[in-house]
């Protein structure tokens, strides 16, 4: 690590802010499916406050097999086991949108698939709004500024059926939910092929300025 912060770009939401940095970080699959939901959000209703959730596929940070490890959880048997543990993806969040410095935070369940994740976002809005009204806000968004970035879906989808998507978040309308003044959105990524497509989007941003 140097003496500066790396600046964390994730393509449909700040990768325009680049200046010309020599490094730069793509963030994580799951600020890439976590920022665009937000963004929209926040743009349309204003967001008090928000808790994340992400359910996400074990990765190599974890154990196969029972062992030492220093987060203690995620030496467990990543293939049989739903482990709880950390994410540093709300706070990534509020890098890639400063805006929310301080409103946001969230953990991790890793559970035993491959690969396919789901992030849940509970969200205190400053505006009312129904699931109707949020769901357009999001349809909007994927046929317009965020096209290719954010997908939505009606289907009755599953973590299987959306591997080789490649939106960096795929929001699942039917899961919208509104009780009192606290907004819930599900919302899916292909943690591999969904991340890979931004990372190439993003390389080729920088290439063309």
């Amino acid at each position: 690590k140097g003496d500066k912060s790396i600046p964390q770009f994730v393509y449909g939401v700040n990768h325009h802010e680049y200046d010309g940095e020599d490094v730069v970080s793509n963030a994580s699959c799951t600020t890439n499916s976590i920022t665009p939901v937000a963004k929209v959000l926040h743009e349309e209703f204003g967001i008090a406050s928000g808790q994340l959730t992400t359910v996400h596929a074990y990765t190599g940070s974890q154990n196969l097999v029972d062992g030492p490890k220093a987060k203690t959880r995620r030496g467990r048997a990543a293939a049989e086991n739903i482990v709880p543990t950390s994410t540093g993806a709300a706070q990534a969040a509020t890098k890639v949108l400063p805006e929310l410095e301080g409103k946001l935070d969230g953990m991790a369940i890793r559970v035993p698939v491959p690969n396919g994740s789901i992030t849940e976002f509970v969200a205190d809005l400053e505006a009312d709004a129904t699931e109707d009204d949020v769901n357009a806000a999001f349809r909007e968004a994927a046929e317009g500024e965020l096209e290719g970035v954010l997908g939505v879906t009606d289907e009755e989808v599953v973590s299987s059926d959306i591997l080789g998507q490649p939106y960096s978040t795929y929001v699942d309308l039917q899961s919208t939910n509104v009780v009192g003044g606290l907004t819930k959105v599900l919302t899916w990524y292909d943690n591999e092929f969904g991340f890979s497509n931004r990372m190439l989007d993003v390389a080729d941003y920088i290439t063309e300025n």
